[in-house]
């Protein structure tokens, strides 16, 4: 059996970062930060990453506040997650994110001081979170 393939989104209105990762190392690698007018994407580019990496599933980050309620960009997240699933027949999911942006800003500092922290490659590292995170919670 194939290793489950994975593309991960960290949904922003300005900026979406991407990652893609493999079941069976529990692992990612970020991508590429892609931008949004207001939440959202040019789909061409959410196409021909789909082309290219070919998901079996594709894990959203959530963003829930602290207390683990909803707030805008929750359902805003979620939307992004069904339009994916609607225009491209991929099955989604979404992954709590709530630590994601922190974990990745001190991930990138350890792997290369301030200069590291531009914030394209926050988001596609809190991609990189967020699949590790949904791999974390499979099992």
């Amino acid at each position: 059996m194939s290793s489950a393939s994975v593309l991960g989104f960290d949904f922003g209105t300005k900026s979406i970062g991407v990652a893609v990762g493999q079941q069976i190392t529990g692992s990612a690698t970020p991508l590429a930060s892609l931008k949004a007018n207001d939440g959202i994407p040019r789909w061409e580019e959410i196409e021909a990453l789909i082309k290219e990496w070919k998901p079996d599933i594709i894990v959203v980050g959530l963003p829930l506040n602290m207390d683990g309620t909803e707030q805008e960009m929750t359902q805003r997240a979620r939307k992004f997650a069904n339009r994916i699933s609607g225009r491209f027949g991929v099955k989604t999911a979404t992954q709590d994110e709530r630590l994601t942006t922190a974990d990745a800003k001190a991930r990138l500092f350890e792997m290369g001081g301030y200069k590291a922290l531009s914030k394209g490659q926050v988001d596609s590292m809190s991609a990189v979170l967020i699949i590790e995170s949904y791999f974390e919670n499979l099992y």
